[in-house]
Parts: structure tokens; sequence; C-alpha cells
């Protein structure tokens, strides 16, 4: 039992959670905090800001004292220093007491910063008027704050312009908070730039992206995270756009790779497919030189904001590494990201491990991530324990994801129930899972209805999976529809479930289009299902083959022994995954291009599967080397399962043999089974030796 769990879902529950990372009421005072700045080391305030961070996923949360943002507060200066310009502040060097200002209002010294800001102020200094501002709105008087921030960013401070923007959007005036903010990032402010990106983005305004651009390009984290999002999404929403491999995944439009379980569910009892299906990794070979297109550039962008310490940005980047098979790379990043505290990396990493082969690992990662409360490694550690056969933590396990709101909790749960036959239960979580959505549980709660007798029940479970995706329920449909003789409807769905690539519906696709007379268009869907590794398709599609070439004559003396065609390629597909008809037909083929000796070992296996045509055909080949003895063994095993031209064989070998009782027994038999020249043929002599016996 392994447990049903997109990797494409580890990254977010939404698939748009991360666009309101930063809600403004959850970052208003670090904003203005950081924003105790004056023009000439605006720089060093955003350095201080990012470096003041913790290793999470978005910007660290300044307290209103924070020390961090403060502009020209010298902050590595010596009590003597810090005295001198003391003494000039107090004998009113403007200067001084704007320094002296913010270097106590960073220590959070309110009382004592506050006058020496004021006067600074009255004197016209812009950055005192800005930390002035800030150290009012940390007292709560935000309008007086307001007035104080409005005056230093008319005089010019970029700093300043923020803050007031930050303030308007605080009160609900966003065309004031954008004119603000706009002055700010046109500055070249970088949080500016930022909160106008984000308040851009919230009206889903296309010039987020350019302002997001602007401050990724000056170091902020954040928006370089935001920005790689919004590539990555812009990257997933284009077919057309580079990923750096062939193909596409799944899981590219959150970042992350797809990954499926196989299931333990029982198919229907009229052949309908299992509930799910084994996805291995779609693409594990690494490619040269980095990606491409708009995820090579989101990807350039994740490194940067992982370097300083984003764990998102972290499980995003491995996230890419991993698609492009780069997996050693990937998991140093998992590991980063893992290890600040990012759940759905340690999920991710134990994905790694597992596959790698240390499921040990793998548990300990998997264990972190779902005591975090992450519902994907919670139903991993499900699987694993499943596997073990330890039933109880397995389910204990799958609980704990359901608890966590992932819906594969409860369909696990109900793949667990359906191993052990406690069917009541597994219908229970089905029908739970189904409600909220899960398509493979509708499908297979169809297919457990169904195995019961319920079809007028399970039909409508079928229509809402194959609505919502399910390839596999599109199919049991189709066999449901087929099963009513509603071969028109059972055909739309099966050509539904073919378009997804599910190789037996093709093959049913391809069989009836072979009945209406549509060879040319049989043949794309009968190719289709035979690379899915079908072997009736693959024997179908070689019998299409088969009937457009004249039968080859027997090889001249001296000439070289021809090659394999086509169609007997396919055949010998098919007869290696065991189709006994395939069988014998490589064997037909081999014995008309003279190869005995193929012939005699694709009729053998097909003979001791069961195959009646290929034990007659074995035993004339073995008749033809004069092994009569062993070819009768062979022929009264076909004879005794209704071959006609076997029984008439033996019947023959008996007369030879002067055995006339036994030949006409034989014979009998061979006029039961035909066909009519057969029967013909028996009957004449069974006369005949008749005749003989009574002369």
């Amino acid at each position: 039992m392994v447990f049903m769990g997109d990797r494409a879902t580890l990254l977010e529950t939404g698939r748009f959670v991360q666009r309101r990372v930063h809600e403004w009421e959850n970052m208003a005072d670090a904003a203005f905090a950081a924003d105790v700045t004056d023009d000439a080391e605006a720089v060093r305030a955003v350095q201080a800001f990012e470096n003041g961070g913790t290793a999470g996923g978005t910007e660290p949360s300044h307290s209103a004292g924070s020390a961090e943002g403060i502009e020209n507060t010298e902050s590595t200066e010596t009590a003597e220093s810090e005295a001198r310009h003391r003494r000039a502040a107090d004998a009113g060097d403007t200067a001084s007491m704007s320094v002296l200002g913010a270097l106590l209002l960073r220590r959070g010294d309110l009382n004592g910063a506050e006058p020496y800001l004021r006067a600074a102020t009255a004197d016209g200094d812009r950055a005192a008027a800005n930390n002035l501002g800030v150290l009012l709105h940390q007292r709560g008087y935000a309008d007086e704050a307001a007035g104080w921030w409005r005056i230093a960013a008319v005089a010019g401070s970029a700093a300043a312009a923020h803050a007031l923007g930050r303030h308007y959007r605080e009160r609900g005036d966003e065309p004031g908070a954008e004119y603000w903010l706009r002055q700010s990032a046109e500055q070249g402010h970088a949080l500016g730039a930022y909160a106008l990106a984000d308040l851009l983005e919230h009206r889903s305004d296309v010039g987020a992206e350019r302002w997001l651009r602007a401050a990724a390009e000056q170091g902020h984290r954040e928006a370089a995270y935001r920005l790689a999002r919004t590539l990555e999404s812009k990257a997933a929403d284009d077919p057309h756009d580079a990923f750096g491999r062939p193909g596409t995944d799944a899981g590219m439009g959150t970042g992350l790779p797809a990954r499926s379980g196989a299931t333990d569910d029982p198919g229907t009892g009229s052949g309908a497919r299992k509930a799910g299906r084994a996805d291995g990794r779609k693409d594990d070979g690494p490619v040269a030189g980095p990606a491409t297109g708009r995820i090579g550039e989101a990807e350039q962008w994740y490194r940067q904001a992982a370097a300083r310490g984003h764990r998102r940005a972290a499980l995003h980047l491995g996230a890419i590494l991993e698609q492009r098979g780069e997996l050693k790379e990937a998991g140093r990043w998992y590991l980063t990201s893992a290890k600040s505290g990012e759940a759905r990396a340690a999920c991710a990493l134990g994905f790694l491990l597992r596959d790698a082969g240390d499921e040990e690992s793998a548990a300990v990662w998997w264990l972190r991530a779902a005591q975090e409360g992450d519902g994907n490694a919670a139903n991993a550690l499900g699987a694993l324990h499943a596997a073990r056969g330890e039933q109880q933590t397995a389910e204990r396990w799958y609980r704990a994801a359901m608890d966590a709101g992932d819906v594969n909790g409860a369909y696990n749960l109900g793949l667990l129930c359906a191993a052990q036959d406690r069917t009541p239960q597994a219908e229970q979580w089905y029908r739970r899972a189904a409600y909220a959505g899960h398509r493979e549980a509708a499908n297979a709660l169809a297919v457990l209805l169904l195995q019961a007798g319920d079809a007028t029940g399970a039909q409508p479970w079928f229509s809402k999976a194959a609505e919502a995706g399910s390839v596999d329920a599109a199919f049991n449909l189709g066999i449901l529809h087929a099963g009513r003789d509603e071969d028109r409807v059972a055909l739309t769905w099966y050509e539904r479930a073919a378009a997804a690539g599910h190789t037996e519906a093709a093959l049913q696709v391809g069989m009836a289009l072979l009945h209406h007379g549509e060879e040319q268009e049989a043949e794309r869907h009968l190719r289709c299902a035979a690379g899915g590794g079908s072997a009736e398709a693959a024997f179908r599609l070689a019998g299409v083959l088969d009937s457009r070439q004249p039968p080859p004559g027997p090889p001249g003396l001296g000439e070289p022994m021809p090659e394999k065609t086509e169609c007997e390629a396919w055949y010998e597909r098919a007869a290696e995954q065991g189709h006994r008809r395939a069988q014998v037909r490589v064997g037909m083929l081999a014995a008309s291009r003279g190869d005995l000796e193929s012939a005699a070992r694709w009729y053998r296996e097909a003979a001791e599967s069961g195959s009646r045509n290929g034990a007659f055909n074995l035993g004339l080949l073995l008749a033809r080397e004069g092994s009569e003895r062993e070819a009768a063994l062979w022929w009264s095993r076909a004879a005794n399962d209704g071959h006609g031209r076997a029984a008439l064989r033996l019947a023959l070998l008996a007369a030879r043999r002067g055995e006339l009782t036994e030949g006409q027994r034989w014979c009998a038999r061979a006029v039961e089974l035909g066909p009519a020249e057969v029967a013909e043929r028996a009957a004449r002599l069974r006369e005949a030796l008749h005749q003989e016996l009574t002369a």
C-alpha cells in the first residue's frame, strides 16, 4: 500500500497563498521601523534591514524601536564618539542632534531621542523629521507621525515617502498610498518599491512586477522571492516557455515535481481499472546547463533570496533543481530550508532520500515535517508503515494527515481498509474524501459500489471523478456503458481517457475503429496503446501491419535469411509479454523464414501457456523432424482442448501404425470439433478405417 499524495501539493494548499505573504496588518510596524533613515545611509539601512532578519520565509518583523533600519545611526560608534556627538548636540550642532537622536531611537530610548530629533527637525534636518515620525508612530500618535513624514517626504526623503505611503494604506487610502510609495520607489528606495509592488499586486496591476524587480535588484529578498514566484507562475501558464528540460510536469505550476502513489484497490469484476496508478519519476536525468526562459530567470531570483536566508525560496529552488535532475544540489537547498523550519522542504527532502534508498533518513525528515503539521509527510509515513505491515501505525499517520487538512489521508485510510477487506469502513473513508473533492476517491468509491452490484450508485461517482479529471474513472465509465451495449457513449469515454494517455482506453478506441473499418485512425491509437505496454495492442497493431504485406515465401537456396519486419517486431513485443496468440504468430513467421529453432521455441512457450494452436504447430515441427512420439503428445493436448486438426493428425498417425480403433476414435473427435473441411476429411478416413476393420 503506497500513499496517494501529490508532491504538487507540497508547496501550498492554495496556489496563490504566497501572494499574501506580506499582508498589511502583519507588517506595518516593521515597515515603519525600517524607515528610520536619512538619505546618506539608504543602502546601509536596507542592508541592516536584511541582515537583521531570520531565515524565515518572510521579511523580519521589527518592533517599533528596532534599531536595524535607522539611517545614520553609526551603530558601531564607541561610547567616546557618542559622548562627542552628545556634547556637540548640546552645543546646538544640528547634524549631531540628528545622529544622536537616531542612535537613541535605535536603542529604544524614546524619551532620550525625542528632544534631539525635535531640535534637529526644527533646524530643517529631513532625516530627523523622518525619524521623529517613526518615534511618534511607535508611541501611537499616527496622525502626528504622518505630518512629520510628509514634511520629510516633501523635502525629498524616500524613506519618509515610504512610511507615509504605508500610513495611507493602513488607513485604506489607496490612491494616497500609491502616490507616496511611488515617490519613494522612483527615488530608488527598495522598501518603497516593494511596498508599491505589494499594493499593485493586490489590485492585480501588471505594474507590480516592475517594482518587485526594482526592489529585488537592490537586494530585497522577499521581493526576489515574489518576483520568482510571479515568473514561475507565468511559465506554468505558458506551454511554449522553456523549463530547462524536455516536456513539463504536473508539479511545475507550483515549483515542485508531481509524485503519485500506487494503490492496492481491487478492480471491478467487469475489468475496471484500479483506482490510482503507480507513476515513477518522470525525468531524473541531468541536463546540460541551467534552465532557460522564465523558469531560468525565476531560478536566479530564488537563488538570490535563498542565499539571503529565505527558506521558501530555498524550497522552490530545490524543486526546480530536482525537476532538472540535479538531485545533489536540490537536496542541499531542501536541507537548508528544512533546517530553517520549512516543513514542506523537510517532506521534499524525505522523498529525495527515499528515492536514493535511504528510507530511514527519509522517515526522520517526514516525521519532523508531519509533527509540524505537514499532511503530505504524514501520508508518506503512513505509506511507509503500511508497506512494513504496521497497519495500526499507518492508520494513525493517515488520520494525522486528514487532521492536517490533507484529504489524501481519508483516501489512504479507505485504501488501507479495502486491503484488509474492511469494506464498510473503506466505503466510509472513500465517501469522506470523495465529498471533499478527491477524484480518485470518487473513482474508488464507484468501483466499490460496482463490485457490490450497485451500478446505478456507481455511475454518478464515476462521472464526478471523470469530470474532475480522473483518467481511470473515464475508462471505467466506458466499461460501464459498454456492458450496457451503449457502444457510442462508451466510445466517447474511452476516447477521453485515451486522449489523457490511458493505455487500455487507447486499445478500446483502436479496436472500435478497426471494427468500423477506420484502419488508419485505429493504427494511431493502437500504436499509443502498444507503446504504453499493452500486449493486446501490440498484437492487434501487428495484425494491421501484417494484413498489408504479402506472405513471405521460403528463402531460396543460398539466400540470407530475411530480416524481421515491423509487424513481426510488434508480434514479438506482445509475445515477450506472454501474449499466446502473438507467440504462435511469431513462431509462424520465424518458420516461414526458415528459422525453425526460434519457431519451435515460441510454439513451445505458447503451448506450455495453454495455447492449442501453439501445441498443434509444435507437433507439426516435431513430426517434420522425425519426433512423432513427442508430436503426438502435443497433438493430444491440443485435441483435448478442442483443436480439430490435431485430432485428425492423431487419427492419421494411428491409421499409419495400424491402430484402427484408435484412429476411428480420433476421427470421431475431429468430426465433432471441425471445422467443416477437417470434419469432411475425418469422416472419409473413419469410413475407410471402418471398411478396413470389417473386411
